[in-house]
Formats: C-alpha cells, sequence, structure tokens
C-alpha cells in the first residue's frame, strides 16, 4: 500500500522512529496498527528532520494477504486516529515491486525565506523563516546554476557512515512568492538528498544573497571531501518536502535494482 501523507514538521523530533520521542513515523505506525490489528512497518521515500515539514511525503507498507479487505474505508478512520498535525491524504494499492525509498526518481523540496521588516506572516511563520537581511535573488540564482548537475556534495552534507554524498541535483531556483511581498522560496530537486544537504545549501545562498559571498563560492566548495565549517545550515521550518517523482508501474522493480547499486557502488 502506498500511503500520500502531508505533515507539520514542528511538533516532531523528525520522521525517523526514536525511543521517548515523538515522531512521524512512530505516530503513523501506531495509528495503523491499532486500525489493522497487526504491527507494520513503514518505508518512506525521504527522511525529514525534526522541524521540516512536508506536503508530499511518501510511504509504503507491505501488508499481510488476509488484511487487503480491511483496506476499503482505511483512510477515513486513519486519518479519525491521528493527530491534526499529520494526514495521510491518500492511500492506493500498489505493485509488490514498488518501493517508497529505492523506486523513487527524484524528490522536490522548496525552502521559504521572508525578509520583509516584520518577519514572516504570523499564519506563515511555521514554514517561513525571517531571515534580518535583504537578499539579491541575482547572484543567488547565478551561484545556483553553477551547483547543478552530479557532484559530491560532502561539503554540504552531515557524515552518515556508509553513505555516498554523490548526487544529482536537478533544479535549484529562487523566485518572489506570488502575493507575499517579501518572500522568496528555493525550489530544489535531485535524485535523493544527503542528510542537511538542502539546508546547507540554502544557507550557502544566503550568504551569497546578502552580499557576503561571491556566486562561485558553494561551486568551489564542491572540491571539498568533507563538510564545509563555514557553510551556515538554514533553520528546518523552513524546508518542505513537496513531492515524490516515481517510475511507470513496468518500471519500478528496475528503478529500485539501480537505485541499491548506486548506494551500494558509492558507499
Amino acid at each position: 500500500m502506498r500511503l500520500d501523507i502531508a505533515y507539520d514538521g514542528t511538533g516532531f523530533s523528525g520522521w525517523a522512529a526514536q525511543p521517548d520521542r515523538r515522531t512521524v513515523q512512530g505516530v503513523l505506525t501506531d495509528a495503523l496498527s491499532t486500525v489493522l490489528r497487526v504491527p507494520l512497518r513503514l518505508t518512506v521515500a525521504g527522511r525529514t528532520d525534526a522541524g521540516v515539514h512536508a506536503s508530499g511525503q511518501v510511504a509504503h507498507v507491505d501488508l499481510p494477504g488476509e488484511l487487503d479487505t480491511r483496506v476499503d474505508g482505511l483512510l477515513r478512520r486513519l486519518n479519525r486516529l491521528l493527530p491534526a498535525d499529520v494526514r495521510v491524504r491518500a492511500v492506493g494499492r500498489v505493485p509488490d515491486t514498488f518501493d517508497a525509498r529505492f523506486s523513487a526518481l527524484r524528490r522536490h523540496y522548496r525552502y521559504r525565506v521572508s525578509t520583509a521588516p516584520y518577519g514572516a506572516e504570523p499564519l506563515r511563520a511555521r514554514d517561513t523563516v525571517a531571515w534580518p537581511h535583504d537578499l539579491d535573488p541575482e547572484p543567488m540564482n547565478a551561484a545556483s546554476a553553477l551547483l547543478l548537475g552530479e557532484h559530491d556534495f560532502a561539503a554540504f552534507c552531515k557524515r552518515r557512515e556508509g553513505a555516498t554524498t554523490v548526487r544529482a541535483l536537478q533544479r535549484l531556483d529562487w523566485a518572489p512568492a506570488d502575493g507575499e511581498p517579501g518572500v522568496l522560496v528555493a525550489s530544489v530537486s535531485a535524485d535523493a538528498f544527503c542528510h542537511s544537504m538542502v539546508r546547507s545549501l540554502v544557507g550557502a545562498l544566503l550568504e551569497v544573497g546578502r552580499g557576503h559571498r561571491d556566486p562561485g563560492w558553494p561551486a568551489a566548495l564542491l572540491t571539498r571531501t568533507a563538510r564545509a565549517s563555514e557553510v551556515l545550515v538554514a533553520p528546518p521550518h523552513g524546508l518542505s518536502l513537496t513531492g515524490v517523482d516515481y517510475p511507470a508501474d513496468d518500471e519500478l522493480a528496475a528503478r529500485a535494482d539501480t537505485t541499491r547499486r548506486l548506494r551500494v557502488a558509492g558507499g
């Protein structure tokens, strides 16, 4: 079963289940297990950090055959049990070859920053960072363009043992938010992201936008083999996972196999 999920990350210690901490995975797993009356395990497209939001998260769960008849009406039953800050927006059967993590072609994120003198609008304060400096989107976009393509993003990632930092960055650009004076939105897409990569890229580009760094500086860091300590990690609450792309059903297995091989080959 595929689950399409949205959540306000403010009250969560990230996606991944942790002992004695409130997490999105923990809350969802508890609700699913209660409704279906069996213990279940969720696999997610992209693990988000504490405070990061999602409007387009995707997860899958493998159900025993005898539970198939209980799926009808699951969406309403599940959301009645879930807290208000997490919603399952859709539930549907998918082929056995579907893997929310490894079958994904790309993930899409947005990062919101307000440079208005009063900060973020009250109704957007949970998902918009109040930035106390003016930002020029022209050098920010020039710097962003130099980062596109497949690179080792070690300088922008928190190292995880056994995890590759090579990623294919497919989109990174900044634009004013429609109807929101002073708000800039970064749109970021890649085949996958390593730990804190988006927030580190945003942090570096904010320094370019305020005039403290040259547009070529973020790309120059791609020669590093370890995290760059001078790169600011932008606050988590400005970041939202907005979507995950998957291939056609008959290509799911091949995509998952390719992704697994790449991860192993890359460490």
